[in-house]
């Protein structure tokens, strides 16, 4: 029964490990650097290196993705960016509102905010960029 379920839920539950590494990654490396540089500027950062490994690790263990040839892999990086940027833009105006218009900590609005770019990155996932390869 067990066995089943965790079959049946593999990729929600590969998604959630690594998406949850992929988010621990962004907060750490924002915490990081959020002392030292504009907000933004450092969710910037924390967003493009986090989004190198959730491609990595979405493609690889989580979708189990298998591209064939050169220009199948660049159009599904292009589509896993091309949404990896629609997040952003949510992740970006979810900053500035719990930053600089509530004056939330910038670490606690990085965490409520990581969650629901985590789910809506599933979703894109899962639907539109790795979709045509399961």
């Amino acid at each position: 029964m067990i066995i089943q379920l965790i079959k049946k839920y593999r990729s929600v539950i590969s998604y959630l490990v690594f998406g949850g590494l992929t988010t621990l990654l962004n907060i750490i490396v924002f915490a990081l650097l959020n002392p030292v540089m504009n907000y933004q500027v450092a969710n910037i950062i924390a967003w493009f290196l986090s989004v190198l490994f959730a491609y990595i690790t979405n493609k690889l263990w989580v979708f189990s993705s298998k591209t064939h040839g050169l220009a199948a892999l660049v159009k599904e990086m292009s589509s896993f960016f091309f949404f990896r940027i629609l997040s952003l833009i949510m992740d970006i105006f979810m900053m500035w509102l719990g930053i600089s218009v509530l004056h939330a900590n910038p670490v606690l609005t990085k965490i409520v905010d990581n969650v629901v770019v985590v789910v809506a990155n599933y979703f894109f996932s899962k639907w539109y960029i790795f979709k045509s390869n399961r």
